[in-house]
């Protein structure tokens, strides 16, 4: 027995094609999609300040193509699209349906809402106390609040935040029955959800080595077949753009993932567990994945407005780049103090552009006032002065806030068509076995002599991307970059050659930072936690990378001494 679960949104405004794609490209069993990104719930809160609906109506406008022929295909549709208002996304739902003459079983899933409660305001990676007043608080669900909706008959499941795997754990709680204790399966449901969680990616897109990828324009979403015992293959629909392969997957599993515990509220998978392995053209077997009990905490997702900002980009060309930024920033600063403001960022990037943001908490002050100071220059400063962004008002920003609390404070609840129903039925009620505080997750930054590569092997130097992939992205103010390789010989001397040292020679951006290194065997890969890059979060970052995505493919293009056996 086999579930087949399609993914059709990676982001709030992914492809709007994509439920259509899925449903009718061959057969599926559950359709999901994924649509709250960290920075989502501040979009949504912010959205909802000016009376728009709190959740993400794009998912409405994918639904209005495919709720007819799910319901007369029996296919499941669980989504998070209701961010902060699951139950107005889920009457937006039977209004849609009503207008179209169906008449589906809808469930919302909410508890997750933790604003305005008296929490701890420990921000989990910093241990700096947050003082101001939270805009949202959500805490991140698990799957089995999704499985009770599914059991109670409902066709439509509508949750608020949820952990993007949790659209996948939850139906295949829903299938196989799986307890609290079937730790082992609910640990391979997670990581195929985290596989599919980010649509495309697991199909090549985005893809290191994007010239193997066929028909990259016409990329299909991703199908995650997921058994019983947790273990699964992932494809896509024949007919369709795109590749699936052990990188293409490798790719997307070292994908914003920090050690190889990942922790969740249904189970903690050991992704150093993971073997993958060719199951045919554009299937991947995910198999061998064990689980650990959960933690006793929640993770809670705060977000809070801290001021203004404004950013404006100058371009330096010709001669003496450094002399002339220098020169465009003493003529600014001369006009508005440098001091007034909050914070300052200025950098000087690749290509000679002059990148200036400014943040305060007076709006009036971070716009007009800084960006005419800029304008004003124009005549009385550098030569071949010219700018990419004209003057304008600042906008507000919000600041993403981790948090932890105990898991038996958040209590998820299930609505269907209105009605509340159990979050849980009696056998998944079973508590697991009792797990001790999450071990902090060690990193692994020994030296190891490379076991089948010898020293007087004659090097090549050649882009380190020639040899590996990478893949980066943001959690938080953190940055995750994933590195990995084909072959056990190549692991051999990426490990022992790519340390957190020679990372940060590569890359002299990263030097100021701390970071920490994990290693995934089995996966062929690296992962590297570069600590505070993105500062207060993709929304409060002033770099031109805000979410960290071109921060491997940097990596890549840096050169480096490889022996001549391994790039055969």
């Amino acid at each position: 027995m086999t579930l087949r679960i399609a993914n059709c949104s990676g982001f709030y405004g992914d492809r709007l094609s994509a439920a259509r794609e899925m449903v009718e490209g061959g057969p599926i069993d559950v359709l999901t999609g994924d649509w709250l990104a960290e920075l989502t719930m501040l979009i949504l809160a912010g959205n909802r300040l000016k009376g728009r609906p709190g959740y993400a109506p794009t998912f409405l406008t994918q639904l209005e193509e495919v709720l007819g022929t799910c319901l007369d295909k029996g296919i499941k549709i669980v989504t998070n699209a209701g961010g902060l208002d699951p139950a107005g996304c889920a009457a937006a739902v039977h209004e849609l349906a009503a207008r179209l003459g169906l008449s589906p079983r809808v469930a919302h899933v909410t508890g997750d809402d933790l604003t305005g409660r008296d929490l701890d305001l420990t921000n989990a990676d910093t241990g700096e106390k947050l003082t101001a007043t939270p805009l949202t608080a959500n805490a991140y669900l698990g799957g089995r609040p999704i499985a009770a909706a599914l059991s109670a008959g409902a066709d439509v499941v509508v949750t608020g935040r949820v952990t993007d795997a949790a659209l996948v754990t939850g139906p295949g709680i829903w299938r196989y029955g799986w307890a609290p204790g079937d730790l082992d399966p609910l640990a391979g449901s997670v990581v195929a959800g985290h596989i599919i969680e980010c649509g495309c990616q697991a199909t090549g897109g985005n893809y290191a080595f994007f010239q193997d990828v066929p028909d990259l324009a016409h990329c299909g979403f991703p199908i995650a077949e997921l058994h019983a015992d947790g273990s699964s293959v992932i494809t896509k629909h024949p007919g369709t753009g795109g590749l699936v392969s052990i990188g293409t997957v490798t790719a997307q599993l070292v994908y914003e993932i920090a050690g190889p515990r990942y922790l969740g509220p249904d189970v903690v998978a050991r992704f150093d567990t993971i073997m993958l392995s060719d199951d045919g053209p554009d299937r991947v077997r995910v198999s061998g994945v064990r689980g650990e009990p959960p933690p006793g905490t929640l993770k809670v997702a705060v977000n809070y407005l801290a001021g203004y900002r404004n950013t404006m980009t100058l371009v330096l060309t010709g001669l003496d780049i450094e002399a002339k930024a220098r020169v465009a920033e003493e003529a600014i600063w001369a006009r508005v103090p440098k001091e007034s403001f909050d914070s300052v960022d200025v950098t000087l990037a690749d290509g000679g552009l002059l990148r200036i943001t400014v943040m305060d908490a007076d709006q009036r002050r971070a716009g007009r006032a800084f960006s005419s100071a800029v304008v004003e220059t124009g005549l009385a400063g550098y030569p071949g002065f010219y700018g990419l962004t004209p003057p304008g008002n600042a906008s507000p920003y919000g600041v993403y806030w981790p948090v932890l609390i105990p898991a038996a404070e958040v209590r998820a609840r299930v609505f269907l068509d209105g009605e509340e129903v159990p979050a849980v039925t009696d056998r998944e009620s079973m508590a697991p076995t009792a797990s001790p505080s999450p071990r902090s997750q060690r990193a692994d930054d020994v030296r190891r002599p490379p076991a089948r590569v010898s020293g007087a092997q004659p090097a090549v130097r050649t882009p380190l991307g020639r040899l590996a992939g990478a893949r980066s992205g943001d959690k938080g103010g953190n940055a995750n970059l994933g590195v990995w390789v084909d072959t056990a010989e190549r692991y051999d001397w990426l490990a022992a050659h790519l340390t957190t040292d020679r990372l940060k020679e590569l890359l002299p951006e990263l030097a100021a930072h701390r970071i920490t290194r994990y290693e995934l065997p089995n996966l062929h890969a690296l992962n590297f936690v570069v600590h505070g890059l993105l500062g207060r979060g993709v929304a409060a970052s002033p770099r031109m990378d805000p979410q960290a995505k071109a921060l491997g493919e940097q990596l890549r293009a840096q050169p480096v001494d490889v022996p001549a056996m391994l790039l055969a």
